[in-house]
């Protein structure tokens, strides 16, 4: 197994997941705060192995797939935790828009690598703007409370509507640079 920095990273963002489940399941009057804190680092994590893998030069295969497993997982785990805690529509529709397009993008991309097409559906610059603001408005909506007066639950309700609108724009971004080869006829 490679064990540089980046991949180290990303084993730790896993690893981090029953830790977030267990603090969300705490009966502690400041488990939103802890739970809100290990959600961001995850969330930081992501983009800090990115960056020091291109930095150090320590891309790898096992980075490239743990990556993109490691977020899915972490944001899937908090969006299905979040509905448990508000199971209201209003919270659902966002979150299955979300959970949705990632199972549907990542079967596009195993398909598409499957052809020998993977480079058409790399992540994108709208992509990574959604992760973003996906995981302001997760880790917004985790800790709850209002903070110096700002409506931090409402906020984040707002982004994650946000990050679900531009969940889809980037699914149909996908979609339409696919299009071409999920449209041919089998040989």
């Amino acid at each position: 197994m490679n064990y540089s920095i980046p991949n180290l990273l990303t084993l730790t963002r896993i690893a981090l997941i029953p830790v977030f489940v267990v603090i969300f399941y705490l009966p502690w009057e400041d488990a939103n705060i802890a739970c809100a804190i290990v959600f961001g680092l995850a969330g930081a994590t992501d983009w800090l192995d990115g960056y020091l893998a291109r930095r150090l030069n320590q891309t790898s295969p096992l980075g490239a797939f743990l990556d993109p497993v490691a977020d899915k997982l972490m944001v899937a785990a908090a969006l299905i935790l979040l509905v448990e805690a508000d199971p209201t529509p209003a919270l659902a529709i966002p979150v299955v828009i979300i959970i949705g397009r990632e199972i549907a993008i990542s079967a596009l991309r195993e398909w598409m690598a499957e052809i020998g097409a993977r480079a058409t559906v790399a992540v994108s610059a709208i992509g990574k703007i959604k992760t973003v603001t996906q995981i302001v408005a997760i880790t917004m909506l985790i800790y709850r409370d209002d903070l110096l007066g700002i409506p931090i639950y409402t906020v984040g309700y707002v982004l994650l509507y946000m990050a679900a609108i531009l969940t889809f724009w980037s699914m149909v971004v996908y979609l339409r640079a696919a299009w071409p080869s999920l449209n041919q006829k089998q040989k």
